[in-house]
């Protein structure tokens, strides 16, 4: 048979959780972070139908004045901020040393690159001076190729006509 009244049930039914040792719903406020324990604390519903919890009137009072908790010294969110009371529980990350690889790139694998790393100055600019020279005569070539077919069609010296004309336009009226 079912209680006629379901806060009575509800009310039942959390007494029984506690008596049989299960831990006490804990909120948090939502101002300072502090625990709230059942039974205690205010509720606060904004319009947009937002739930806040606040553990005292103090914290509520902050929050209705729009105070930013981070800038409160004694709440939870500061605290985290500033990293108070976390020294001894973490200890400091070591940093990991990085290790150098030497990897190939598209085009040229490991023992290429070391013999260009190993080449002398000398070797080097003879190579550069050597390609200029090769790119110079290409060019030549390709210039030469050009200059030979170049024979324009006769130009006609027929009157002007504007885009306009072309179209059909009245033609400066």
């Amino acid at each position: 048979m079912a209680s006629p009244c379901p806060t009575r049930a509800l009310a039942y039914l959390r007494l029984h959780d506690e008596l049989i040792g299960f831990p006490p719903k804990l909120e948090i406020d939502s101002f300072s972070g502090y625990r709230i324990y059942p039974a205690k604390g205010k509720l606060f519903v904004r319009g947009d139908s937002k739930i806040f919890r606040f553990a005292s009137s103090k914290n509520s009072s902050l929050f209705l004045q729009r105070k930013n908790p981070r800038k409160i010294a004694w709440t939870q969110v500061y605290r985290r901020m500033h990293k108070k009371g976390i020294t001894e529980e973490v200890a400091k990350k070591r940093s990991r040393r990085v290790v150098k690889h030497q990897r190939g790139i598209v085009g040229a694998d490991l023992a290429a690159i070391a013999a260009k790393r190993n080449q002398t100055a000398a070797v080097r600019s003879q190579q550069r001076l050597a390609a200029i020279q090769k790119a110079k005569t290409e060019k030549k070539e390709k210039e030469a190729k050009k200059t030979k077919p170049s024979t324009r069609a006769p130009v006609t010296t027929a009157p002007k006509i504007s885009k306009q004309q072309m179209k059909g336009g009245k033609g400066g009226r």
